[in-house]
C-alpha cells in the first residue's frame, strides 16, 4: 500500500492558478490541492466548485481552501500570485511590483517549516525564480521557474501545424528569457529525426521566410493573447502540470524551465529558460545544447538583458 501522499499548494488562485488547479483534477496528479490566496471568498469558491466536479475526476483529490501553515506537508508550492500583465507591458515592466509581493509569501512560507520545491510561474519568471531561490535559501536544483516551457509549446505547436504532423512529434526548444529576448534553437529542430533545415530543403513551399514569421508568433504570442482576452492561461496551467507529474512521478523528463546557471552556456548567477532534467529532486542537470554562434550570441544578450533588469531585484534580496 502506498503511504505517501503528494500535496501541492497552490499561492494565488487568478486567471493562472485556477486553470492550473483544473488542469490538475482533470489529469489526477496531485492526491492532496491546497488553494492559498488574500481573496479567501474566491479560493473558497474555487475549492468548493472543484470539489464538485471529484465525481468525474479519473483519481480522488482532496482539494481545500488553506492558510501558509499547509505548506509545511507539501511536496511542491506553486507559485501563481502576483499582478499581472497588462495590455502594452512587457513581463520585466512587472518585476518590481511582484518581487515585493513574493518576498512576503515565500518568507511566510518558510517561517511554515516549507521544505520541498517551489515552482514559479508568475512574470517575469526568470527573474522572479531567482528572487525565491535568494528569499527561501533552499538549493538551487529546488526552485524551478515555468521558463520557456508555454515557449517551447508554442514553438512545436507551430511547426506542427506549419508541416502537418503531431505536435508531439516536434522536437524543438525556445531558450532564453521568458520574453521579448528569447530565441529559437533552430540548430537543434527536428522532425523524425530530420533536421528542420532538411524539411525546409525537400519540399519547394516550405520557406526559411515562414519559419522567421513563426517564431515572431511563438514570441508575441502573449501579446495577441492578451489583446483579444485580457491574460493568458490555459496553455501555461497546462504546462505547469507537466511540470507537476515530471516533479511527483520522478520522471526525469526534460523540460524547458528556468534553471540556475552555474556556468552552463558561459554564464553563471542567473536563472534563465534552458532544456533541463527534472525529477523528483527538483533540477538533475541542467543540458547544455551546443549552440551555433548566431544563437549564442542571442542568448548571451538574453542574459544580459536580464541581468540589467535585475538591479533592483539583488538589492531587494542581498
Amino acid at each position: 500500500m502506498k503511504d505517501r501522499i503528494n500535496r501541492v499548494a497552490l499561492v494565488g488562485t487568478g486567471f493562472v492558478g485556477s486553470s492550473y488547479a483544473f488542469a490538475l483534477l482533470n489529469q489526477g496528479v496531485t492526491e492532496e490541492l491546497v488553494l492559498i490566496d488574500l481573496n479567501r471568498e474566491k479560493s473558497e469558491g474555487d475549492a468548493m466548485d472543484l470539489n464538485h466536479g471529484l465525481p468525474f475526476a479519473p483519481s480522488p483529490t482532496r482539494i481545500w481552501f488553506g492558510d501558509y501553515s499547509d505548506c509545511k506537508d507539501a511536496d511542491l508550492v506553486v507559485l501563481c500570485a502576483g499582478a499581472n500583465q497588462k495590455p502594452g507591458e512587457t513581463r520585466l515592466d512587472l518585476v518590481e511590483k511582484n518581487t515585493r509581493i513574493f518576498k512576503s509569501i515565500v518568507e511566510e512560507i518558510m517561517a511554515n517549516g516549507f521544505d520541498g520545491i517551489f515552482l514559479v510561474a508568475t512574470n517575469p519568471v526568470d527573474i522572479l525564480t531567482y528572487a525565491v531561490w535568494k528569499f527561501s535559501g533552499l538549493p538551487k536544483e529546488r526552485v524551478i521557474g515555468s521558463g520557456t516551457i508555454l515557449d517551447t509549446a508554442r514553438f512545436r505547436f507551430l511547426l506542427g501545424d506549419y508541416f502537418n504532423v503531431d505536435t508531439r512529434n516536434v522536437h524543438a526548444y525556445i531558450v532564453g528569457e521568458h520574453g521579448d529576448t528569447e530565441l529559437p534553437v533552430w540548430s537543434h529542430a527536428d522532425i523524425a529525426g530530420k533536421t528542420i533545415s532538411d524539411w525546409v530543403k525537400k519540399e519547394e513551399h516550405y520557406k526559411q521566410e515562414d519559419l522567421d514569421e513563426l517564431f515572431l508568433n511563438v514570441r508575441d504570442a502573449a501579446y495577441h493573447i492578451i489583446q483579444r482576452k485580457g491574460a493568458t492561461y490555459y496553455g501555461i496551467a497546462m504546462g505547469l502540470v507537466r511540470l507537476t507529474k515530471a516533479i511527483l512521478q520522478n520522471e526525469n523528463s526534460v523540460l524547458t524551465v528556468s534553471a540556475y546557471l552555474d556556468g552552463e552556456y558561459g554564464h553563471k548567477d542567473i536563472y534563465i529558460g534552458v532544456p533541463a532534467v527534472v525529477n523528483r529532486s527538483g533540477i538533475r542537470e541542467v543540458i547544455e545544447l551546443d549552440l551555433n554562434n548566431s544563437e549564442k550570441e542571442k542568448f548571451d544578450h538574453s542574459v544580459s538583458v536580464l541581468k540589467k533588469t535585475m538591479e533592483p531585484v539583488l538589492k531587494v534580496t542581498d
